[in-house]
């Protein structure tokens, strides 16, 4: 790991440079996401789905991301969507579901 400890162009002991790219990429991200790109919707789920890029590997957030991402058409999303509900219960999938639905709830508050 970088010795270098960098937070918005100052010296901190925060954290170091590289965690501090790992956040910035789930940050723009969940910006895009945000904005209603689908493929960010996608990136994020493969991100929760291997633990990658700063956050922690949660199924039910990758699933949640790549419904998302899967009902707005992208075809990788359904296939990944489909792999890793076979590792879910029927209890996770049905919370990453409801997660989805407030995802596209909130969008539309803020699209108003």
């Amino acid at each position: 790991m970088s010795t270098a400890w960098i937070e918005a162009g100052t010296r901190t002991a925060a954290r170091p440079a590289d965690e501090h790219a790992e956040d910035l990429l789930v940050a723009s991200c969940l910006a895009a996401a945000a904005g209603g790109d689908i493929s960010a919707y996608y990136d994020l789920g493969v991100a929760y789905s291997t633990g990658s890029h700063g956050v922690d590997c949660d199924l039910i957030e990758a699933h949640k991301w790549f419904n998302l991402a899967a009902v707005n058409g992208h075809a990788e999303a359904q296939l990944c969507r489909a792999d890793i509900s076979e590792e879910m219960t029927a209890r996770e999938i049905a919370e990453a579901q409801r997660r989805a639905r407030e995802w596209i709830a909130a969008s539309v508050r803020r699209a108003a």
